[in-house]
């Protein structure tokens, strides 16, 4: 689908084309999915955040103005449903079962090299462990991350470099100590 058709599709939505909605929503379900997967370590709970975000869409799909990337726009709709879950149903994201379910691929010292990485990630304050995961693991850069969690980049940058100092500081006193 070229930019063109793809924003006259998003335009016939905004419209109150069901159709076009429908289409919509079939085409980023999955990209949804993976936002909130990411965001919260939890199939349950990412599929229940992606619905949520999914009605928050329908409702609020006529305030997208085309000023960033739809996808950026979307990320941030994840994001905000994300925190409303959490604080509506008392749970936080990334349990100690969620991280044992990602790292069964991996085996011996990989698995728990990359557990005890994803649990330090996870238990880094939220706005620093979102600036991480937006631009060290999807790929965002520093004002479409700021964008999207609706900060400055400023903030973006000192929220990774404090993520950084946290897990280096953890795992430099592990290596030393090994």
């Amino acid at each position: 689908m070229s930019e063109e058709e793809h924003l006259e599709l998003i335009k016939r939505a905004q419209n109150g084309d069901a159709r076009a909605f429908e289409e919509l929503v079939n085409l980023y379900y999955g990209i949804m999915f993976k936002m909130a997967y990411k965001w919260c370590i939890n199939k349950d709970m990412a599929e229940d955040i992606t619905q949520d975000a999914c009605i928050k869409l329908a409702r609020g799909l006529g305030n997208f103005k085309g000023q960033s990337r739809f996808t950026t726009w979307l990320y941030r709709i994840v994001i905000n449903t994300g925190h409303d879950y959490i604080r509506t149903h008392n749970r936080n994201p990334a349990t100690h079962e969620d991280l044992e379910m990602i790292t069964v691929k991996a085996e011996g010292e990989d698995a728990l090299y990359t557990k005890e990485i994803l649990e330090a990630i996870y238990k880094l304050p939220e706005g620093e462990r979102e600036a991480l995961i937006l631009v060290m693991n999807d790929g965002h850069t520093h004002a479409e991350a700021a964008e999207i969690l609706g900060v400055k980049e400023g903030t973006i940058s000192w929220r990774i470099s404090e993520a950084r100092k946290k897990l280096n500081d953890q795992f430099g006193k592990e290596a030393r100590h090994a």
